[in-house]
């Protein structure tokens, strides 16, 4: 049942507000749809047959619409609503889809009229995936009872899985699940670009969790830039655990190349006892063998693979430890990517014997420290990026390297899909067999 005469408005028509807009008027729902001025002429020829009502700009937009939602990257989320934010309907319910919520919110709370009812959400994931069963964050800011209730029987027809939280709570979740996940995947992106060769030709990507990585480096870089550069950015809380993830890799880095066994050795194995406990015969990411094997982008026959020091992933645990952060107490808003971070990584620890590889491998083979090197001035410079709220670099350093790993951007995309859907139907047959 929808909300009756109830109108939904969507300011800001990209893939997530094309994605929200088609189910909400699936769902029955009377949808207002604008983007910038200059592209209403090319949305009314492109989507004319989708049943939405494409607006000239978000003033035709907030002056009818009974919800309204700002659909723009979180760097321009300010000026939007200070644009457009005096022709809310009196009355209305106004949210946003930006991935973080504090400037967000800030932005309301300075933009909108005092009877504005501020009810915003976050869906926890890509446009390339439906909204059905994933998390969807909802956040109560400013509201009556009435209106919060109609806030959240209008998003209930995106079927997601809703989970109620503030916003701080939503920034801290966030920042914790995504932003070393986002740094790791994008630095190996831009360490297979320094290095001019595709990791589908490397040796070193061949098999196994390999093939996870890379499927889900490529599906980042298929995406939008500034879906992660306002996140890495404007998240505080994001930088605090971007600069741990670095400080984690360059310790490991430096006793790597110096020889220092024993203190790497015990580093290890404490952030391995502190995230997944001494005993690791029971893990609780699903992956399966036969899945990592099967799905692969790789070009190289497996009879010329070689060791994989698996350095971004043992950082990250080394990360978690050191911030004394358990991941697992995050998976209520987990994302696609964190997922199958924390998948991979776990995989990784809770073999005895692939660990007990990846270390040697670290200490002992001199490719392996020679291409680690390239991964480590990739994540560096990433964090450097960051750490300055360049949002022209972040552009810069996404774009050149999803340029070269255009070839495979698509099929990338479609490989990590494939992976996240075996995982979600692997592990809902566990549920059922318990």
């Amino acid at each position: 049942m929808v909300v009756e005469n109830f109108e939904i408005g969507i300011i800001g028509a990209g893939d997530m507000g094309m994605l929200y807009a088609q189910r909400f008027q699936q769902a029955g729902y009377v949808v207002n749809l604008c983007d910038t001025p200059e592209r209403h002429t090319e949305l009314q020829s492109k989507h004319k047959d989708l049943g939405l009502n494409i607006l000239r700009d978000g003033y035709a937009v907030s002056r009818r619409s009974d919800l309204i939602i700002y659909s723009v990257p979180a760097v321009v989320i300010n000026s939007a609503v200070e644009k457009y934010g005096r022709a809310t309907k009196v009355g209305a319910i106004v949210a946003g889809q930006t991935s973080v919520k504090t400037p967000e919110v800030q932005a309301f709370l300075d933009h909108l009229p005092d009877d504005t009812h501020i009810v915003t959400c976050h869906s926890m994931h890509g446009p390339n995936i439906s909204t059905r069963g994933q998390p969807l964050a909802i956040i109560r800011v400013r509201s009556s009872d009435e209106h919060y209730e109609r806030a959240v029987h209008a998003l209930e027809a995106l079927e997601s899985r809703m989970i109620f939280l503030t916003y701080e709570e939503h920034d801290r979740i966030t920042a914790d699940t995504q932003a070393a996940t986002h740094l790791s995947f994008i630095s190996l992106g831009t360490a297979w670009s320094l290095q001019g060769y595709h990791p589908w030709l490397n040796p070193q990507f061949i098999s196994g969790i390999n093939n996870v990585k890379v499927a889900m480096a490529l599906r980042i870089y298929a995406s939008k830039w500034h879906v992660y550069a306002g996140l890495a950015i404007m998240n505080p809380l994001a930088k605090r655990q971007i600069s741990c993830y670095v400080e984690s890799m360059t310790t490991l880095y430096k006793w790597m190349v110096a020889g220092n066994r024993q203190e790497f050795r015990t580093l290890i194995h404490d952030a391995a006892d502190f995230v997944f406990g001494r005993d690791r015969s029971h893990k609780k990411i699903m992956l399966d063998d036969d899945v990592l094997q099967q799905l692969s982008l790789s070009q190289v026959p497996d009879e010329m693979s070689r060791p994989n020091s698996h350095l971004s992933l043992l950082s990250a645990a080394v990360c978690w430890y050191k911030m004394r952060m358990s991941p697992y107490d995050n998976l209520v808003c987990q994302t696609p990517p964190f997922r199958m971070w924390l998948g991979i990584v776990e995989y990784l620890f809770c073999d005895h014997e692939m660990l007990e590889q990846s270390i040697e491998t670290a200490l002992e083979d001199r490719y392996t420290q020679a291409e680690d090197l390239v991964f480590y001035t990739a994540v560096t410079g990433w964090g450097q990026c960051i750490e300055l709220g360049s949002f022209d670099g972040y552009r810069e350093r996404f774009e050149k390297t999803a340029e070269f790993l255009r070839p495979k951007l698509e099929q990338g995309k479609d490989l990590s899909t494939m992976i996240l859907k075996k995982l979600t139907n692997g592990e809902a047959q566990a549920s059922m067999n318990k």
